[in-house]
């Protein structure tokens, strides 16, 4: 793994942001984290990412709208959605808007790694 593997992560929660963030690192990635979508888009690096984390529920711009905007401007780049929540339909909007993988809180960190790594021998 080489920091040419840039892995964003977005999330309002900031426990959960930092749980991430050593997770991903501790794989060997390099990570950027954000507290919303809003900022993730108005990073100066966002072409740099090779791929995003990110929650579903957040205020303001949300994880499904995230991803459609990430879609307009950046169409290749792969994103992990992750949720606490379990109504009905959700792994199927996910997947239909373009998400890789769908992960449920709480999920183990093999579950991520091996998504990441499904993503990234991709790249």
């Amino acid at each position: 793994m080489t920091a040419e593997q840039l892995i964003s992560i977005v999330d309002d929660d900031a426990s959960m942001r930092e749980a991430l963030v050593e997770l991903v690192r501790s794989l060997g990635y390099e990570v950027r984290d954000f507290a919303s979508a809003e900022d993730f888009l108005a990073s100066n690096d966002l072409g740099q990412f090779t791929c995003a984390i990110t929650d579903i529920q957040m205020p303001g711009m949300d994880g499904f709208e995230l991803k459609h905007e990430l879609s307009t401007r950046h169409s290749s780049l792969p994103v992990i959605m992750i949720t606490a929540r379990a109504e009905p339909g959700t792994e199927e909007k996910a997947m239909s808007s373009g998400a890789t993988c769908l992960l449920r809180k709480p999920f183990e960190a093999e579950t991520l790694a091996n998504c990441l790594q499904r993503i990234l021998r991709g790249v």
